[in-house]
């Protein structure tokens, strides 16, 4: 009976199955290849944040404690891979006497470098010119002192006097925050810049230059060689674990600078984000699919109830019927299961390079076992369910009825207003979790473990649901009450038979107004994900620019007198326009920040100013206020909050005058607050006109330029600089920035959930649109026959068909345009931490909407058309296969 059974569906319902089981493949496919790209995401954010760091722990020995002892401590740690002793000396200047002229500096810091240094740490120092090995300056100390290799320096070191040193070559500290950091501090205890000056020695004449010296330390810079877990927050816990455990095995003597960390402390919080899209992003593709599934399921259900009904006529019990049931529900679940899982290996191959998306072995399986039990779940809920459900609470007299005509109450949620308490519940979430102070992310600093409000996830889900419903009832409401007006649509395709079309549709209102909903949701989902990740990629530049500036940026050293027409020797061939911004330093209060003069009608020809990055007017308003009236400022929130500023005040700034060398008091006036500025730091700052802080201070000397390249040949053009202007500048391009800044969730590159989101959003919408019409015309193939006995001309048969398609497709494109945008909305809202800075509007991919519309448009057309060729069958040969 079982084999008998099995092969009738596989002849007579197989369009029915193969519609549930594409449902069951897209959602399988959906989990497995989502699941699969976190699992990879997270592994590729802590191999990123243990990349970054060239140095894993400085290892300081402390006071009283011997640095012999500390070293073989080190060394005999278990995941020490390598350890050296590096010394540190401070100095209270430099000199060097260069072409006739004596060149002095500030105070500085003298390293001492024991061999095998750079093949232990080979990202620590990178060499720019002469030697890569004795005495060697750091790139600011050299253009401070005007030395270069061959150039004798004198060194100033407390309690030893000035120790001669020849310069073998100059060379770029990488990360010299963390090499210069103090050990154990914590973060708003740090130096809030590296030392200037600083000179590396080998080892030993390191301890003959600073025999007598004061101020020296020792520290022990550690490679690891630990394995680390894939997560980020799991390998955080690992290592600081690691370094609880070399403190205390010291008894005190050590103190661990953990600059690897550091860096998975940034990272876990990423990978958290990365978490976070996934719900955000993954579920409801997911959800959509099984709801897909669900609604093909219940588009045979009428004939699915008569079978049943009919089994139970001939004989069979309770038991029996569940058994059939449950083969189809298998069938589904297994045919469909194992289909998604081809189709993630598939995208994973096409996309990524391997079936596993570049997780592990262990990871990607216990996805692909998660998603084939949750499609194997779905089947069971939208097959099995539903026939147990009718064998308890159906007669067989209720079989023979229709749907209609069984169903005449409102739903449920309708009598008791379920969408507008979700749409009210949505939008007081929303007001909650999109205040000033609230974060979806707590990542304390330090602090193993992380938080997050998952509670902010209801606004979206509210929304969704809500809006979803609310269609639903609109759409009944119309369908019900529209009998006048779906006429009048219906006439210019059916001609006579528009008020016979218009009852149709009526009493077909649940399964519309269900496929309406359906196509409305695959829409929305397909807008709210292509908005978000337009938009993401949209800021993720616009961090980039902001950090470097512009397509390239020239960054002269501080102290160097370089003037605006030395922009210039700038315009290689390329570049379309050089801008220069001053950078000084001023005082308000007792307050130290950051200065930078601009020339205000030509700034944005060279970087990208966005009206988000300012707060009182819009960019261009802004920078007008500084060309109209030059005395005018921009501040920052900070400065205004705290000096209870009002436009128009007058903001006293003591800047240095560079013909005395003395601060001296320049009055502005506020304008305006600045939020974000190229080149500018995360903290307060200020914008001003250039030409009046060239005329208050007696200097017009330009801190960086900014070069437009048209964003083409960056690299190029960068390399072209570096060797026309050797060490006395630092050239920087938007290319070499767009890899290093931001998090390392935007290195994972948010692209590939790109991919797999926006394919599984098109197959979707096509999916919601064409199957589940497909599948309904197909059930009334019978009222066609009748129609056509009845007099129905083949063109009247077309427009009915053509109508509810037509319904269809502008209630469920509307409808999704409506919940997408206002999805779109709140997903970029509530996601305010992985946006750095804020978007001021939205990116719309224009062309992907519109590719999905098509997809939508093209699936309900082939499923109306079919059914259109279906209908011209001869009614007598039809009724007599029902």
């Amino acid at each position: 009976m079982i084999t008998s059974w099995a092969g009738s569906l596989a002849r007579h319902r197989a369009g029915r199955l193969l519609a549930a089981m594409t449902g069951i493949a897209l959602a399988v496919a959906l989990i497995a290849a989502l699941g699969s790209f976190l699992t990879a995401s997270k592994a590729t954010m802590t191999q990123r944040a243990v990349r970054s760091v060239a140095v894993d722990w400085q290892v300081e020995v402390q006071p009283g404690a011997n640095a012999d002892s500390v070293l073989r401590q080190v060394r005999s740690d278990p995941g020490t891979r390598g350890a050296l002793p590096v010394g540190y000396a401070r100095t209270t200047g430099f000199t060097a006497r260069v072409q006739g002229s004596t060149q002095t500096t500030g105070p500085g810091m003298a390293l001492g470098l024991p061999s095998g240094y750079r093949h232990l740490f080979p990202d620590g120092i990178r060499a720019l010119s002469g030697s890569p090995t004795g005495v060697l300056l750091a790139q600011q100390t050299a253009s401070n002192l005007h030395a270069a290799p061959g150039d004798t320096v004198s060194i100033q070191l407390p309690g030893a006097g000035p120790r001669q040193v020849r310069v073998d070559g100059v060379v770029d500290l990488p990360q010299a925050d963390s090499l210069f950091q103090k050990v154990g501090a914590p973060t708003q205890s740090q130096p809030a810049a590296p030392p200037d000056n600083v000179v590396l020695l080998p080892a030993a004449r390191f301890a003959s230059l600073t025999g007598g010296a004061t101020a020296l330390t020792t520290q022990i810079h550690v490679a690891r060689g630990a394995k680390l877990p894939a997560d980020p927050a799991a390998a955080f816990s690992a290592v600081t674990g690691a370094a609880h455990h070399l403190e205390a095995k010291t008894a005190g003597g050590a103190l661990v600078g953990d600059n690897l960390g550091a860096a998975l402390d940034s990272a876990r919080q990423d990978a958290l984000y990365a978490q976070i899209l996934f719900l955000f992003l993954g579920v409801p593709g997911a959800v959509l699919a099984a709801a897909l599934t669900a609604a093909v399921a219940s588009a045979g259900g009428q004939r699915r109830r008569q079978e049943q009904g009919l089994l139970r006529l001939r004989g069979l019990r309770p038991r029996q019927i569940t058994t059939l049931a449950s083969l189809e529900a298998a069938l589904v679940a297994g045919v469909g299961g194992v289909a998604g899982l081809g189709i993630a290996a598939l995208t994973g191959r096409l996309v990524f390079g391997a079936v596993s998306f570049g997780a592990s072995a262990a990871g990607w399986a216990i996805w692909y076992g998660i998603a084939f039990v949750l499609g194997a779940a779905v089947a069971a809920c939208a097959v099995l369910v539903p026939a147990l459900r009718d064998l308890r609470s159906v007669t067989v007299t209720d079989t023979r009825k229709e749907s209609g005509a069984r169903a005449a109450r409102s739903p449920w949620w309708m009598r008791h207003g379920l969408d507008f308490a979700l749409l009210i519940g949505s939008w007081l979430v929303f007001r909650a979790s999109s205040g000033n102070q609230y974060a979806l992310v707590l990542a304390p600093e330090g602090v193993p473990t992380l938080s997050v409000s998952y509670w902010a996830f209801l606004g979206p889900a509210l929304l969704w649901i809500g809006a979803a419903l609310l269609l639903w009832r609109l759409t009944l409401l119309a369908l019900t009450h529209g009998r006048p007006a779906l006429t009048r649509l219906a006439r210019p395709l059916t001609a006579t038979l528009a008020g016979t079309t218009a009852a149709v549709l009526s009493r077909r209102r649940r399964p519309l107004a269900r496929s309406v909903v359906l196509l409305a949701l695959a829409v929305s989902f397909a807008i709210s994900t292509a908005v978000f990740n337009s938009t993401y990629h949209q800021q993720a530049e616009a961090d980039a620019r902001l950090t470097n500036g512009a397509d390239v940026t020239v960054t002269e050293p501080p102290g160097a007198h370089v003037p605006p027409g030395a922009a210039s020797t700038l315009k290689v061939s390329g570049v379309r326009h050089v801008e220069p911004v001053q950078h000084r330093f001023a005082y308000v209060g007792s307050d130290l920040q950051d200065l930078y003069g601009v020339r205000p009608d030509t700034v944005a020809r060279a970087t990208s100013l966005q009206d988000a990055y300012f707060s009182g007017g819009t960019a261009h308003q802004l920078m007008r206020r500084l060309a109209q009236r030059p005395d005018n400022l921009l501040v920052s929130v900070e400065t205004v909050h705290d000096f209870q500023l009002s436009p128009g005040d007058t903001v006293n700034l003591r800047i240095q005058d560079a013909r005395t060398k003395t601060l001296r008091t320049v009055p502005f006036h506020y304008a305006g607050i600045v939020k974000e500025f190229p080149t500018a730091p995360k903290d307060s700052f200020f914008v001003a006109n250039a030409a009046y802080v060239a005329k208050a201070t007696g200097s017009d000397a330009v801190g960086a330029f900014l070069l437009d390249t048209g964003g083409t040949h960056q690299q190029q053009i960068a390399a072209h600089l570096r060797m026309q202007l050797g060490t006395g500048a630092t050239v920087t391009d938007l290319t070499q920035t767009r890899g290093t800044v931001g998090t390392s969730l935007t290195s994972v590159d948010l692209a590939g959930l790109t991919h797999i989101e926006l394919t599984f959003a098109v197959l979707l919408s096509a999916g919601a649109g064409g199957l589940v019409l497909a599948l309904g015309l197909a059930e009334r193939r019978r009222t066609f026959a009748i129609a056509t006995v009845l007099g129905a001309k083949p063109g009247q048969l077309r427009g009915m068909v053509l109508t509810e398609a037509l319904l269809l497709t502008g209630g469920g494109l509307a409808g999704g345009g409506l919940i997408g945008w206002a999805l779109s909305e709140m997903l970029v809202k509530v996601l305010t931490g992985v946006f750095d800075p804020p978007p001021a509007s939205l990116s719309v991919p224009s062309g992907y909407l519109i590719l999905t519309a098509g997809a939508a448009v093209a699936a309900v057309l082939a499923a109306a058309l079919n059914g259109i060729r279906s209908a011209g069958r001869p009614a007598v040969e039809e009724l007599r296969d029902l």
